[in-house]
């Protein structure tokens, strides 16, 4: 059994003053809510044995604020290939995994797309995978050895939250 849980990075800060949008770093609510999710995944026991993160600084601050709270001692592995990836790129980062319970952190749109491509039930349209708003979390397990037999429409979504309804 194979479990993921997907974030997407939680809200940045627009007015930074960086000169790149993988360097826009997160604001007051995006730390605050980050700690939040940090909560409910230690709240529901779930934490991970590896962490895969885009290199984008609102992703790697996303993690360091629900780890503040998680206190997972999981290595982190940063991957540009994450930054702004696509589904099936997201997925073929995903088969490079080695732990049973891993956290993937990345942006919208793919993020929002694999989260919907993985299910083995999706709905038809559903307005959450369009937005997967900020700080948005989906756990999914897997009847799977490797995460190299993960391949979409394999997955059961047995959870999801956004930071608005942990708060």
């Amino acid at each position: 059994m194979k479990t993921l849980i997907l974030i997407r990075h939680a809200k940045s800060s627009w007015s930074s003053g960086v000169d790149s949008d993988k360097q826009r770093p997160l604001n007051g609510r995006g730390r605050k809510a980050a700690a939040d999710v940090g909560g409910w995944l230690a709240a529901h026991d779930y934490a991970p044995d590896e962490v895969i993160s885009s290199s984008a600084t609102r992703c790697a601050e996303t993690w360091a604020g629900i780890n503040a709270i998680l206190e997972s001692d999981a290595p982190v592995r940063f991957e540009d290939a994450l930054y702004m990836a696509d589904d099936t790129t997201m997925l073929e980062v995903l088969h490079g995994a080695s732990g049973d319970t891993v956290v993937m952190l990345s942006h919208m749109p793919g993020i929002g797309e694999f989260a919907r491509d993985l299910r083995r039930d999706p709905p038809p349209h559903h307005e959450a995978f369009s937005k997967y708003p900020s700080g948005a979390v989906s756990i999914f397990e897997f009847k799977a050895d490797n995460w190299t037999d993960v391949q979409m429409g394999t997955g059961k979504r047995v959870q999801y939250v956004e930071p608005r309804a942990i708060a």
